[in-house]
Formats: C-alpha cells, sequence, structure tokens
C-alpha cells in the first residue's frame, strides 16, 4: 500500500512527494524533526511533542508554517488517511530550498515541512520481555544535543557498531559520564531503589517520553535523582532501561558485556512500561 504523505500544504503519494535538491535539510543537515506515537488510531503525548517542536524551531530562528490546530488537523489527518493504527508520525521541518551557502536567507524563505506515517509495533515489542544488550561508546556528537536537528550521523553509526558487537543499542559516554542512547534516554534503578536519570541540560535531548516516565515513577512512591551517573553506577545497577517515543520503556539488562541486576528485565521497568502504556493509550487524541 502506497503511504499518502504530506508536504508543504499537498497531500500526495509517497512516490510523488518530493523535495528540491538545493533543500538545506539535504545539504546542510538543516532541519529538525519530531516523532509522535500512534496507539488505537490516536497521538500519544503530542502536546509535549509539538511545545518540543516549537523549541527547536525557536532555538534556530525557524518558522512553523502551520499553526497549533492546523498542524494538529495535519497530524490526525495523516493517520487516517493512512489507515495507522499503531506507529509512528514523522515530521521534519527544513529551512527550505537556497543555493547552498554556510549563511541562510533570513528574509523569510519558506520551510519545507514533511509528515509521514510508519506502522511499528510498540505494544508487543519482544524486546520489551528480554531486554536489550547495550555497548558503551564516546559520545561524538554536537553540542546543542537538546535540540531535536537532524544530525543523526554519530547516532547512526553508534546503532551499527553495537550491531556489530552483538548489541542492539549504544550508550553514549563523555567526561566519563552517560550522556544518553543512541535515540533513546538512559536511566538506571540503583541498589537501593532510586530512579537516577541525567540532568536536562545542552548535552541531551530533553525527552517526551523521560519527563512522562519521570512523573509516573514520583507518582507511585519511586525516589528520583536527576544526575549523571557513570558506566560503573550502571553496571552495578538493580535495573536499567531506556525511554523513547518508539519504544516506552525498554528494560537494558546487559552493558559492555556485564549483567546489569539478573540479567533479566527487573520490575520497575516492567511496571513503569506497563502504567507508561496505559496511561497514554487513555490520554491519547
Amino acid at each position: 500500500m502506497t503511504r499518502t504523505v504530506y508536504l508543504n500544504g499537498d497531500w500526495l503519494p509517497e512516490t510523488e512527494a518530493k523535495i528540491s535538491v538545493f533543500d538545506r535539510g539535504y545539504t546542510m543537515g538543516d532541519a529538525i524533526y519530531e516523532v509522535t506515537c500512534v496507539l488505537d488510531g490516536k497521538l500519544a503525548d503530542y502536546s509535549a511533542h509539538a511545545a518540543r517542536l516549537k523549541r527547536s524551531a525557536h532555538e534556530l530562528g525557524m518558522q512553523i508554517p502551520l499553526d497549533d490546530d492546523a498542524l494538529l488537523a495535519a497530524h490526525r489527518k495523516l493517520v487516517e488517511v493512512n489507515g495507522l493504527t499503531e506507529g509512528l508520525v514523522y515530521l521534519q521541518l527544513s529551512r527550505g530550498a537556497s543555493d547552498r551557502d554556510f549563511t541562510y536567507p533570513r528574509d523569510g524563505a519558506p520551510m519545507t515541512l514533511v509528515m509521514y506515517t510508519q506502522p511499528k509495533k510498540a505494544i508487543d515489542n519482544p524486546q520489551a520481555e528480554t531486554g536489550i544488550a547495550v555497548i558503551t561508546l564516546p559520545d561524538l556528537r554536537w553540542g546543542r544535543r537538546d535540540i531535536k536537528t537532524v544530525q543523526l550521523l554519530w547516532p547512526s553509526m553508534a546503532k551499527m557498531e553495537a550491531m556489530a558487537a552483538g548489541a542492539q543499542d549504544a550508550w553514549l559516554v563523555e567526561d566519563g559520564f552517560v550522556t544518553e542512547a543512541s535515540s533513546a534516554t538512559a536511566h538506571i534503578v540503583t541498589a537501593d531503589g532510586v530512579l537516577v536519570t541525567r540532568d536536562l541540560s545542552r548535552a541531551l535531548l530533553p525527552g517526551v517520553t523521560r519527563a512522562a516516565v519521570i512523573a509516573l515513577a514520583q507518582d507511585h512512591g519511586l525516589r528520583v535523582e536527576e544526575r549523571a551517573f557513570t558506566v560503573a553506577e550502571a553496571t552495578a545497577a538493580r535495573e536499567a532501561f531506556i525511554t523513547s517515543a518508539s519504544n516506552f520503556v525498554l528494560p537494558v539488562v546487559r552493558v559492555d558485556g556485564a549483567d546489569i541486576g539478573d540479567g533479566i528485565p527487573g520490575p520497575v521497568a516492567r511496571e513503569l512500561r506497563r502504567i507508561y502504556i496505559d496511561t497514554r493509550r487513555a490520554g491519547a487524541i
């Protein structure tokens, strides 16, 4: 089945959705993106994703070409016309087409806004039952990781290196501390039951699922510390997991070949995943 793609106000078959070869998202990586999960044909955590999109655009001096209502309507129509029940809506906003130059137009040149759907079974993910293994790699990304840009070459290479090592993901390390996973937030549960998640800064993305899971953990009486942690702390932890819009809460059972706890998904990660799915389904729009 050919998907319908949104491109600058037009609804097109994916085979006909094309952008200029001069688009700065293509030539300079001058673009931002968001990924919103779809559950039961509805958008999960949409308002938080829309708010983060606005923040990313503001930080880079971009203008979102749709107002709030129109952007939500476009997401909903995309889900409907593609018959998506479970999966993702991908949105990408670039600074548009202009001759290749390190400087860019400031005269309100049209942005390029693209959205499309991608089916994915996020709820019945077998890795939630087995957990995943990660390796650690140096964090070689640019300094503004708090902006959700399309500059994803190093995370992509890190993921491929992890797979080559027999793992499923990589945790990136800088100055001796874990920043985040290749495309997710990293968390540990200490031996005394404290959920530790790195505090927000320019070093990592303010994860939408991160914020939701922290709030859920606190609501259910779990103590949370927002601070950096080392790889040694992770390997000594009772549990570990990652969070993201596409994987929810996913247990990590091994880091650099060392088992975390008993080497199986722990009760905190399992319960937070269950609660997250239940609350996001109930609150989806």
